[in-house]
């Protein structure tokens, strides 16, 4: 006896959550980037680099460590975060060079 139509129901139900997530997460990785956005800013205009890796260090070891316990690949964690300060890094140094621009014209 093939159990599709009783199991489309949830499927869809399912489906429905996951694009609710999706949607979430998109919202949330906005908010988080308009803050880095600042300290891209900040780090600017303080003339501090880009970059930080003693802060990379620990945002990887806190997001293992979260991902391990809400039962996540801590390894998928760290690659997303890395991905993500790639794209940090990527603004802020865009920012220094703008400000960098400014000052000088």
């Amino acid at each position: 006896m093939d159990q599709t139509p009783a199991i489309l129901p949830e499927l869809q139900s399912l489906r429905n959550s996951i694009d609710n997530i999706d949607a979430a997460i998109v919202h949330m990785l906005a908010e988080r980037f308009r803050c880095t956005q600042r300290v891209g800013v900040l780090k600017a205009e303080n003339d501090l680099p880009p970059a930080d890796p003693a802060r990379e260090k620990r945002q990887v070891a806190r997001l293992r460590d979260l991902a391990a316990s809400a039962q996540l690949d801590p390894d998928f964690a760290e690659k997303y975060l890395a991905f993500v300060v790639r794209e940090v890094i990527r603004y802020h140094e865009a920012a220094a060079r703008e400000l960098a621009e400014k000052s000088a014209g």
